[in-house]
């Protein structure tokens, strides 16, 4: 179980380090039916005791053209359903979307790209809840245009120096006058390319920051003024005399109410917060939120800042609010986690699946996603906001008592009482000791004498320790 989900490694290559070190059973056959068997003992939608409000993520991802439907919980994590399907019809994501509801889970959103049977499908599941058009998705073609004139710019400023050298070399004076026009051509090309690619530039790091729930000052922003920035940030980037980028902006115009949906949900909860916090207090603790946020998306000096100006805000929030500072800060950083802009983890978690899907040349089954969801679920961060957390801790606020090995052998244990798994053998291993082994002890590398009862078709802690 390690080898295959902690360590990624593919069915064949688990089966050559088995055989390196002399372990018994090691065969890609035996070891593909145990995991069948196991995977099959796994349930493909998360199950919880209590009914559970959530807004969740959803995606699809392929293993060679074969839809994989893809919903998790936005702030957990945790994956709530992972199915293999033979098409991606609004059909067949409203069943996807009904079999949670039928889990206990309601949701009040959901975040995603455009894809229409996916859109379709929720709303025709989930009627009365919230839609989020995913921010990345809408803006991607104007970040990949930034990309393109970049390269357009370095190419413009090749062609200038080539043409500065080629004019050094003339001899003749026609020559010289002719590769003079050619270098004033390159020149004024040159700046024209750097023009575009600095225009464009600078136009998406203020787009970027128009995004963020707060201003530089701490206050949450409200549906019409963010509309305003974003109506003239585009209205510039029309001016940029650039073609591509005029067909780019025409669907972001078009899709502008979708883009702005989360900030109707920061502005009512703007007014609610202030029922109970001081608006001088609420616009530090808001700051300290939005630093706190940037921290985990910044590398080395800039997440020093973040952590630096997040500590400084909750200094200035403490020193006014004294003992209610805790329940306070608590509140206010729980509400503002709520707000969801982008389905950006959901193609997280579509990264932290695809090495499973390589690894098996792309011909995955629902037993093997189910236990790639168990292992998600259940395996704790080691580093992020989460760190030291389980999506499944997250999602459901009860600590995991082992670690996700033995709670997996302990729940496939349980499956095993109730329905017989005699249809492949249990994948006990035998472990070689490179020791001296006496004659009574069991020679290196020889299998054990498979069980007999029901029982003992599962692998005890034990085991686990010694695979």
């Amino acid at each position: 179980m390690l080898l295959r989900l902690e360590g990624k490694c593919s069915i064949p290559s688990m089966s050559s380090i088995l055989k390196y070190f002399q372990y018994q059973p090691n065969s890609v056959g035996y070891l593909r039916a145990c995991f069948h068997t196991y995977g099959g003992a796994l349930p493909p939608t998360l199950s919880i005791a209590e009914h559970k409000v959530v807004f969740y993520l959803s995606d699809e991802i392929f293993a060679r053209h074969q839809p994989i439907l893809v919903t998790i919980e936005a702030q957990s994590t945790a994956i709530l359903k992972m199915q293999l399907a033979s098409e991606r019809s609004a059909e067949t994501w409203k069943a996807h979307f009904e079999d949670l509801g039928d889990h206990r889970f309601h949701s009040i959103g959901m975040a995603s790209d455009r894809g229409v049977g996916l859109v379709a499908g929720y709303h025709a599941a989930c009627q009365d809840a919230r839609w989020v058009c995913d921010r990345f998705h809408e803006f991607q073609d104007l970040f990949d245009r930034r990309h393109q004139l970049e390269r357009k710019a370095y190419a413009a400023i090749a062609k200038e120096d080539e043409a500065v050298k080629t004019f050094h070399n003339a001899k003749s004076e026609a020559h010289l006058h002719k590769r003079l026009q050619h270098d004033e051509y390159a020149h004024h090309a040159c700046e024209q390319a750097i023009a575009r690619y600095d225009q464009l530039d600078l136009l998406l790091h203020l787009l970027r920051d128009a995004w963020h729930v707060c201003s530089p000052f701490g206050r949450l922003r409200t549906v019409a003024g963010v509309r305003s920035e974003l109506l003239l940030l585009l209205s510039l980037i029309e001016e940029i005399d650039d073609a591509v980028l005029l067909k780019l902006l025409h669907p972001i115009r078009s899709h502008l109410d979708d883009i702005l949906a989360p900030f109707e949900q920061a502005e009512s909860m703007h007014s609610e917060l202030l029922d109970l916090v001081p608006q001088q207090i609420l616009d530090a603790l808001v700051l300290a939120w939005h630093h706190e946020h940037l921290s985990y998306q910044s590398q080395a000096k800039q997440k020093r800042y973040h952590q630096h100006e997040r500590q400084q805000w909750l200094d200035f929030a403490a020193g006014l609010l004294d003992h209610q500072f805790e329940p306070l800060k608590a509140l206010v950083f729980e509400k503002l986690d709520a707000i969801v802009q982008a389905s950006s983890l959901v193609e997280m978690v579509n990264a932290f699946i695809r090495p499973y899907l390589n690894s098996s040349q792309g011909q995955i089954t629902q037993e093997a996603l189910n236990l790639i969801m168990f292992y998600h679920n259940h395996r704790r961060y080691k580093s992020g906001k989460r760190q030291g957390k389980a999506p499944i801790e997250l999602l459901t606020g009860e600590t995991l008592e082992a670690d996700w090995v033995e709670l997996l052998l302990q729940h496939i244990h349980k499956a095993s009482q109730g329905t017989s798994l005699t249809s492949s053998a249990p994948l006990e291993l035998v472990l070689h000791r490179h020791e001296h082994t006496p004659p009574s002890q069991t020679p290196p590398g020889q299998a054990i004498i498979e069980p007999s009862t029901e029982s003992d078709l599962s692998w005890s802690p034990m085991d686990a320790e010694a695979a």
